[in-house]
């Protein structure tokens, strides 16, 4: 099981300059002490944040538009979904058959199908684009928030890979791009991404005992050498409530954020999507089957992570299980039939999950969930099975973020291929997101924000069908 502390590495001696980097944990040099003074200074401002989050899971490769969420079961065949489909809770409206928890749970979430991605190239728009300043998308919010919470030190934005969750798991494809960059708004702004590889290693590496790791005394005598905030209001006695809070926040809430261990097994069981797809049941024939091994090792229990961290002050969480949604059918990829038995169910299971859980806690308004990804697929069947790269047509899921739900939106062509009225494009997507977070008037007047931010914040139009 995941946890805080199984990425403390563990050893003899003391490092002060391991010590310095706990305390900006890899934030721009952003210590817990600066952050939990700031916390003390009042402004008139108001704020522009909404009590939400989103989590954006990335279907990195291109999924179906057909064999997800508009099957065309009356096109002819070569066109039509390979899957067959499956009747959803709102009458008239089908999935592909691979999505059967999800089609019970319809009136949950809303469907697009005329999202359009543009083009068919491999990248990773709509999370990094000209549409976000080619900055994750989680870093514009980011900007505005600041990158960490004053309440509780959680950062306000995260990626979540595979390896979050199972060090094992193969790394990321980062050759279309890279999840962290921040364009041109500054690395204070990146993801916060834990796990093997990631900067929650890197970062919180102590070489010490793991008693002296839990000695409250080092510890706060190690904040005592963390650059103070120079404010001259603050008091002995408030700076050493803010080394108290320092080492509330480095050894309580964060950790206790990131560790699955805290959940019910029972609900840890109901994420888990490792049982639908054991890897000797992936054929070696695929050059991919490593990945499609740690997309069904590994969804579920990043979604429950995501879900953890946005309870506990993360604003934007990305998540990704790298590149299995490219079902070209060849040497690396496998057909649609195959590739969406090894995909389509444990996204289903895992999304579905998702749903009821937010549902059950009665958190759905407070959270935003968008899934797609980089494009969508060809409307006719290649000659080995598979459907090959479309820019004119793209699947889109939304649930919760205080949005109508139960809603299609938008019709596609006969073919399926591009949108038949009501396009609904990247830039459109990304001004829902932001409109979910952030008051857009109140960022109007905010002092400071580059132009160029300011206006991708406040001049994009969101899915208009879909707001409340």
């Amino acid at each position: 099981m995941f946890s805080f502390y199984d990425h403390v590495r563990i050893g003899r001696r003391v490092a002060r300059r391991n010590f310095l980097r706990v305390g900006s944990l890899g934030l721009g040099g952003l210590s817990l002490c600066d952050l939990l003074a700031a916390r003390a200074i009042a402004t008139d401002q108001k704020s522009p944040l909404k009590d939400r989050s989103v989590i954006f899971l990335f279907m990195h490769g291109g999924p179906s538009q057909f064999e997800t969420f508009d099957p065309k079961m009356n096109a002819p065949g070569g066109i039509r979904s390979v899957t067959g489909e499956i009747q959803t809770k709102i009458p008239g409206i089908t999935f592909g058959s691979t999505f059967e928890k999800l089609a019970g749970l319809a009136d949950k979430v809303s469907i697009v199908r005329s999202f359009t991605t543009g083009d068919g190239n491999h990248d990773i728009k709509p999370i990094v684009g000209k549409e976000t300043l080619q900055a994750n998308l989680g870093s514009l919010y980011a900007r505005v928030a600041g990158p960490l919470r004053p309440s509780s030190g959680m950062p306000t934005n995260v990626a979540l890979f595979p390896r979050a969750v199972s060090p094992q798991a193969s790394p990321i494809i980062t050759q279309f791009g890279n999840f962290e960059t921040t364009g041109g708004l500054g690395s204070n702004y990146a993801p916060f991404v834990p796990g093997a590889g990631g900067n929650l290693q890197s970062d919180m590496t102590l070489n010490l005992p793991q008693e002296r790791l839990l000695d409250r005394r080092l510890l706060l005598s190690a904040v005592d050498q963390w650059k103070r905030f120079a404010d001259s209001s603050h008091t002995i006695q408030g700076t050493r409530e803010i080394q108290r809070q320092a080492f509330e926040t480095l050894g309580g809430n964060i950790s206790q954020a990131f560790d699955l261990s805290k959940e019910d097994p029972a609900l840890i069981a109901r994420y888990d999507t490792a049982t639908l797809l054991p890897k000797d049941r992936i054929s070696a024939q695929w050059n991919n089957r490593s990945h499609y091994a740690d997309n069904a090792q590994t969804l579920g229990k990043l979604l429950l992570l995501a879900r953890r961290l946005c309870q506990h002050g993360a604003g934007f969480v990305t998540v990704t299980t790298s590149f299995v949604w490219d079902m070209h059918s060849d040497i690396n990829n496998a057909p649609m039939d195959i590739g969406m038995d090894y995909v389509g169910r444990p996204f289903d299971h895992a999304v579905s999950a998702f749903i009821e859980d937010c549902e059950a806690r009665g958190i759905g308004d407070k959270i935003l969930l968008v899934c797609c990804g980089e494009m969508g697929r060809t409307p006719r069947i290649n000659a080995n099975g598979g459907r090959d790269h479309w820019g004119g047509l793209a699947p889109l899921l939304l649930y919760g973020g205080g949005l109508s739900m139960g809603t299609v939106v938008g019709q596609s062509s006969r073919d399926g291929g591009e949108p038949a009225d009501n396009p609904v494009r990247i830039s459109n997507l990304v001004a829902t997101v932001i409109h979910s977070l952030l008051d857009v008037g109140q960022v109007r007047v905010m002092d400071g924000l580059p132009q160029s931010l300011l206006d991708t914040l406040t001049s994009g139009k969101p899915i208009a069908e879909i707001l409340s």
